[in-house]
């Protein structure tokens, strides 16, 4: 069910709404201070960064808020690819050739998405040095001058335990969030990443666990939806159909009470003209008429009787 971009794909669906949920307690984490710049990293690759880094940024966007998302793992680039946008110039060029004059054209440097509000700055040619570009007081101002056009900066950075790149970013962004991958992500290297990401001065705003297995029923579930098979099993079906002959039947005995009770109330009724009148049978009451219709529904189940209720 895994798609690149699921929550703009199919925003209805359970993932997308647990993107939502993680939008929402990353917000409420920082109520003290507006969160403008945020971090994405993980342990090793393949768990999953880019794909919680590039829904996240969406479900942002899908809220009203101005969202830019900067492509940082520039030895992998590989978010022009999931947007299908070009894949250069972007961050490595503007680190390398930024001016004063560069500085102030960021539009060369970003791509529109099909994603409304929603911008992206991809990685750029691979430079030989993308540490040591990241350490640059480029890289500073280039986040000073996004926020001043964009609500949120999310940045999708490399694996923290292959190289250091992550974590020197963290300490100029507000807050990062480090995606463990299931039966990828050690315990140890979790830990070592979250000491070095505070080691440096960085804020870890959580961990996102990522790629959790799930039963077929779940992985077809939406948000408030459920899937509804098309075939019904024919004993679920007689069970259904029983349970509707008991409501119904239920309903009634309600109707004949009511109008030994009330009968001013009766007369608007729509059972008036189809129950027998019994209401001059002093051996008929509530307790009576249940205890008949319970012991004439269970045979009836018993005995498959299907004749039709009038």
């Amino acid at each position: 069910m895994k798609k690149d971009l699921i929550t703009y794909e199919d925003p209805k669906s359970h993932v997308s709404e647990l993107f939502r949920t993680l939008r929402t307690n990353i917000q409420f984490m920082n109520l003290n201070k507006r969160l403008s710049t945020l971090l994405v990293t993980s342990t090793m690759p393949g768990e999953g960064k880019t794909w919680v880094s590039s829904n996240l940024a969406i479900t942002f966007a899908q809220a009203g808020k101005r969202v830019v998302l900067v492509d940082a793992d520039m030895r992998k680039c590989g978010l022009y690819s999931i947007f299908k946008v070009m894949p250069h110039p972007g961050l490595s060029n503007y680190l390398s050739e930024a001016n004063e004059k560069e500085t102030n054209n960021l539009a060369k440097y970003l791509r529109e998405t099909e994603v409304p509000n929603l911008h992206l700055m991809p990685a750029g040619n691979v430079p030989p040095n993308p540490s040591e570009l990241l350490t640059s007081p480029q890289m500073i101002t280039l986040l000073e001058n996004l926020k001043q056009q964009y609500d949120l900066v999310i940045i999708d950075g490399t694996p923290s335990k292959l190289v250091t790149d992550a974590v020197i970013l963290s300490r100029i962004v507000d807050s990062t969030i480090v995606v463990a991958g299931h039966n990828i992500a050690k315990k140890d290297d979790l830990a070592k990443i979250v000491k070095d990401i505070k080691n440096v001065g960085g804020k870890i705003a959580g961990i996102v666990y990522n790629q959790k297995p799930i039963s077929n029923k779940n992985s077809t579930e939406t948000y408030y939806y459920a899937s509804v098979p098309t075939k019904i099993d024919p004993k679920m079906k007689k069970e259904i159909e029983y349970a509707q002959k008991r409501e119904v039947q239920r309903n009634r005995a309600t109707d004949m009470l009511n109008r030994d009770r009330k009968p001013e109330e009766y007369k608007n009724s729509s059972y008036n003209q189809k129950t027998p009148n019994i209401s001059n049978n002093p051996n008929i009451n509530a307790e009576n008429v249940l205890k008949q219709l319970n012991e004439y529904l269970e045979k009836e189940k018993k005995h498959g009787n299907n004749n039709k209720i009038d």
